[in-house]
């Protein structure tokens, strides 16, 4: 399976984006998911999961300001992403919670003036 991510773009401080995760070429069902992300020369973190009753936890950094969702009928993960700042620059990406997935090239969000 191949999960592709979706909408990362350059914003300003203060911008918003909506980020999506698909699996493709495959009949894989997203359910319990995450977002992760690394900035550069950073490790990669979890910042944001949704299981599968839709609860969802954030990490600090990011709560209040992000939200994650699934649309099962699209069988797609949002990651909505308010009051972007600098430090928010990084490739996101989608896996489920353990990682356990092969990791796709995520897409780029870069945050700057």
């Amino acid at each position: 399976v191949q999960l592709q991510a979706s909408g990362g773009g350059l914003v300003q401080p203060g911008g918003s984006l909506t980020l999506s995760c698909a699996p493709s070429g495959s009949h894989y069902r997203v359910r319990s998911m995450a977002w992760y992300r690394q900035a550069p020369g950073k490790q990669r973190e979890l910042v944001a999961l949704i299981d599968d009753r839709t609860n969802t936890e954030y990490v600090r950094s990011v709560k209040g300001r992000f939200a994650i969702s699934r649309d099962n009928a699209k069988n797609t993960v949002y990651l909505r992403m308010n009051s972007l700042q600098p430090e928010d620059t990084a490739v996101y990406s989608c896996n489920t919670m353990t990682g356990s997935l092969p990791w796709g090239q995520g897409t780029l969000v870069t945050v700057s003036s």
